[in-house]
């Protein structure tokens, strides 16, 4: 777990410390001028000028009015819990307290966590009376009571998701308290059974999603191979729409499979994709047939861009074939060269490459020559993006598994875009803030995801509801070839 900020190491002396009656669940009152304290089954008197009446050893330190002194009520054997050392400091979003033990707990608690808007209360099992030292985040109402069963800690945040995770650590002993205060979660209705959100995913740490959640609607894919557009541009009358796959930043070719209404507007290229009809939906490699036909009508299956063969067609530009091959290069559906392999593929073409010397058929400069592909089965979308983060309830995210040569981009800490449903069929459209996917398929896992793939992310990465972007975004958007728009009736 990386630590953003320093953990501050502070333990804290308290000795003869005096604290509000009340924090100790302590009523206080004058009566027949001695001062009283009662509460949680005991009655301590003090008589000004004198002492400390019994039960107390009239040489404990005074009370101070409604402060009593901490070292008085020890003494008494008020509290029923051992004494823990506090330290605080601040670990990402967190205010960390940890509290030092005494020793091992007789029966370890198993790890827990809750959140609750605006209020939080917690009782943890030790006597910590250094908690009354921590600095609370500002706007945070903090209240602490040291009583015979534990500290009990209230916090209020008016607007904020407050949020804890509780935990055990060995080797020294202690019970660790992660703390958060959170913005609000959002929920907004868009039509019936589709609906705006903006909710924290925690996978441990906390991460914000916006979100559009569909029940039912018409998702389709949008856009123009070699034009760059906003996603809101390219579905203008769209109730949302998320930026889709990969594409090169040169050419704007778009990288992967591209299914619009039955037609292949771009070939796979090797990772994962989103597939469907109507509003089912499912995610795998594609099972995929190309075809290339020669001159004469010969008819050859060829292997497509990452997916190899003995013949291969390329449609990405950038480097294509290997030493040993050559390559037919075809724009217009005419072989413009045949030439030694590498070649470098420029935008609009599409080339052949095959053994040296062994070309399908016999093929020159000027051939006709055509690439025709279908998926087995067919299906009316699909659009590829990658790596798969979640499939049918389980972490899936290995880029290892597909067509990713660098794996830098899926290291950086960057926004992200990605598809999900749940179980029941709910789909997700959705914008992380920056994070990894590694992280963001955790945390879809924690919100219920069943399956999840992600799509283009870092710069890319775009959610725009009813024409208004809702991820925040750091500068101006950038232009893409393809999205997702979701349409209802």
């Amino acid at each position: 777990m990386r630590l953003v900020a320093l953990l501050l190491l502070l333990p804290w002396a308290l000795a003869q410390t005096l604290l509000p009656a009340d924090t100790f669940g302590l009523s206080f009152r004058e009566e027949a001028g001695a001062w009283i304290y009662e509460g949680e089954g005991v009655r301590l008197v003090h008589v000004p000028g004198v002492g400390w009446v019994e039960p107390l050893d009239p040489s404990l330190p005074p009370p101070d009015g409604e402060r009593i002194p901490l070292e008085a009520l020890k003494a008494l054997g008020y509290f029923r819990t051992p004494e823990a050392g506090v330290r605080h400091g601040t670990q990402g979003r967190a205010l960390r307290i940890v509290l030092d033990l005494p020793g091992p707990e007789p029966a370890p608690k198993p790890p827990s966590e809750g959140q609750a808007p605006g209020t939080l209360s917690l009782l943890l099992p030790y006597l910590a009376p250094g908690i009354t030292q921590v600095p609370w985040p500002k706007g945070v109402g903090a209240r602490v009571r040291l009583l015979p069963g534990g500290t009990e800690l209230s916090l209020s945040f008016p607007g904020k998701l407050l949020r804890y995770r509780l935990f055990p650590l060995k080797d020294p002993d202690r019970l660790v308290l992660d703390l958060y205060v959170l913005e609000a979660e959002v929920e907004e209705p868009l039509a019936p059974g589709v609906r705006y959100r903006e909710v924290w995913a925690f996978a441990p740490e906390p991460l914000r999603l916006y979100l559009v959640e569909a029940e039912k609607g018409r998702l389709v894919p949008v856009g123009r191979p070699g034009v760059r557009a906003l996603p809101k541009d390219l579905a203008k009358d769209a109730l949302a729409v998320l930026n889709g796959g990969y594409f090169d930043p040169k050419t704007a070719t778009p990288l992967g499979l591209w299914v619009q209404d039955g037609v292949t507007v771009s070939y796979p290229f090797g990772r994962v994709a989103l597939m469907w009809d109507s509003f089912g939906f499912f995610m795998g490699f594609p099972r995929f047939e190309a075809v290339v036909q020669g001159p004469r009508g010969e008819r050859v299956r060829v292997g497509i861009n990452a997916s190899r063969a003995r013949y291969t067609a390329h449609t990405v530009p950038g480097p294509v074939g290997k030493e040993g091959e050559e390559v037919a290069l075809v724009v217009g559906e005419r072989v413009q060269a045949i030439l030694p392999a590498p070649q470098e593929l420029p935008a609009g073409a599409w080339a052949l490459t095959f053994p040296k010397g062994s070309p399908p058929f016999p093929l020159e400069p000027g051939d006709p020559l055509s690439l025709y592909g279908r998926l087995d089965p067919p299906v009316r979308y699909a659009l590829e993006g990658g790596p798969l983060l979640v499939r049918e309830g389980q972490y899936a995210f290995d880029p290892s598994r597909e067509n990713f040569r660098d794996p830098r981009p899926l290291q950086a800490m960057a926004p992200q875009a990605a598809v999900a449903w749940t179980r029941e069929g709910r789909l997700w459209l959705l914008v992380s803030e920056p994070t990894t996917p590694g992280v963001l398929a955790r945390a879809l896992l924690a919100l219920g995801a069943w399956n999840a793939l992600r799509m283009d992310g870092g710069g890319s990465a775009q959610l725009w509801v009813k024409g208004r972007l809702r991820n925040p975004y750091q500068g101006s958007p950038r232009p893409v070839v393809s999205a997702l728009a979701l349409y209802v009736p």
